[in-house]
């Protein structure tokens, strides 16, 4: 009788672990977001996604560089490796064209914690791991305690052979779901930073090549002190326009004040990108993305971040079901051309 429970218990366990196995993720789970990824993107479901530009980079407990596993690697390199995406930029009086079928492939290529420590070797690792150039180089210009075009970095990245593309990052350190504790959209508006964004201007006309620079990545976002919500939110009475909420309305026209000033110092060599983040926060009608929009006029290219789960345990979504949330958006807003600024997604 002993016997027989025993074997009866041992049955019962072996039968558990067998279910318990088949309910976790598969650890090849990033794999298959990658192919979802390039699947969507390969069959033109959203055919104005002009570039993508994959965040390869591990923190904290996120594993999101393209080599994490053989499995993550061998999926983006069967994916990248379509001729559909293009690693030679084009551009029309200095101004990034638009491909007509292709895709442009670009790489945030692991520039360090602080976003901004360009090194040509980084790009040519990540070349190497992809088994494909990149059109462009995606690092940050962090504002810290003086404005300064990032300038060895510019000629680091264009000496390697592919476009400098700055993220504009008006913060002075690292902190995030607040406002930062110099710089404010309002401020810019005023005019406190003029002097600097002058001289940044007209170093970025002297490169003597074109470039790529947003302001204010992740906008819809309030992890970023240039959110909306840290500049006004909803209200509607403290600036502008009474119809429009006053901190979306802030980043509009400090983003138009800046770009304005490239322009009258003569940096027309630069193509101007609106990012926003596929969801964002908070969840709030005037947190909508056109209330941040500085217009067709002043913007070139729309981007977007499109993260799958950053670390084990969030909740799972595959690229094409971000991209099918926020695409619709995007087309609402403009008919310029698309690109995902950053995508990736952590193993687990």
């Amino acid at each position: 009788m002993k016997l027989i429970l025993s074997a009866i218990i041992l049955l019962s366990i072996a039968l558990l672990t067998s279910c318990n196995k088949e309910d976790k993720p598969s650890e090849k789970i990033k794999a298959k977001w990658i192919e979802n990824a390039f699947a969507s993107l390969s069959n033109d479901k959203y055919p104005r996604v002009k570039a993508i530009s994959w965040w390869h980079e591990n923190f904290d407990n996120s594993e999101l560089r393209i080599d994490s596993s053989p499995e993550s690697l061998a999926a983006y390199k069967k994916g990248i490796s379509s001729l559909k995406y293009i690693t030679a930029p084009e551009f029309i009086s200095n101004k990034l064209a638009e491909p007509a079928t292709d895709i442009y492939h670009s790489a945030f290529p692991d520039f360090g914690g602080t976003e901004d420590m360009v090194t040509s070797q980084k790009i040519k690792d990540f070349e190497l791991l992809a088994g494909k150039d990149i059109a462009w180089a995606y690092f940050s210009n962090n504002w810290y305690d003086v404005i300064q075009f990032p300038t060895d970095a510019v000629n680091t990245i264009h000496d390697a052979g592919t476009v400098p593309f700055i993220r504009l990052m008006p913060r002075t350190n690292f902190d995030e779901g607040g406002p930062d504790p110099n710089y404010s959209m309002q401020k810019i508006i005023d005019g406190n930073y003029d002097e600097a964004l002058t001289q940044w201007a007209i170093n970025a006309a002297n490169i003597g090549f074109p470039i790529l620079v947003e302001f204010g990545t992740e906008v819809n976002g309030n992890w970023f002190p240039w959110n909306g919500q840290y500049n006004g939110g909803g209200e509607t009475n403290n600036y502008g326009d009474p119809s429009l909420p006053d901190g979306p309305e802030r980043f509009r026209d400090a983003y138009r004040h800046i770009i304005n000033i490239c322009n009258d110092n003569g940096a027309e060599n630069i193509t101007w990108f609106f990012h926003i983040d596929a969801y964002g926060g908070p969840d709030e009608n005037w947190n909508n993305i056109e209330n941040y929009y500085p217009g067709d006029s002043y913007i070139d290219w729309l981007g977007v971040s499109v993260y799958g789960p950053q670390e084990s345990g969030e909740d799972y979504q595959e690229f094409s079901e971000i991209m099918d949330d926020v695409y619709p958006k995007l087309e609402g807003l403009s008919n310029k051309p698309v690109a995902v600024l950053e995508f990736a997604v952590t193993e687990f």
